[in-house]
């Protein structure tokens, strides 16, 4: 199903508004979806632009944004953090995976029940 619900060129009018009751499961599904990943995206967009204010804010002063939370450059071939999400669990979107490490249960029932990897891609 393609999302005809938002379109990024469009602006939202209240005669298009959303009708819930007269969706099918399936498309009250879909649509949760689009917007558990709607969420995802934004949330990363809103942890950059943040990052990026608060390292402007820093240099302001003439530091760094390390210097000032006493966080320590990497070591060379070493973990940098932690992992953004890859996966999303199409009945539960609030779990995900990295798809590094042991796969969740989630995960594993839902390759048995057919299900794609690509089809629980965030």
């Amino acid at each position: 199903m393609q999302n005809t619900l938002h379109d990024k060129d469009s602006i939202w009018r209240p005669e298009m508004a959303i009708k819930l009751d007269q969706m099918t499961r399936a498309e009250l599904e879909d649509l949760r979806i689009d917007i558990d990943k709607a969420i995802v995206e934004l949330r990363k967009k809103e942890k950059k632009d943040a990052l990026e204010a608060a390292q402007k804010a820093a240099a302001e002063f003439g530091f760094s944004l390390d210097e000032l939370t006493g966080k320590k450059a990497p070591r060379a071939g070493g973990k940098t953090g932690s992992a953004e999400p890859k996966f999303m669990n199409p009945d539960n979107p609030t779990q995900t995976w990295t798809g590094k490490g042991r796969q969740p249960n989630w995960f594993k029932s839902a390759i048995d029940a057919g299900k794609n990897s690509d089809d629980m891609l965030i």
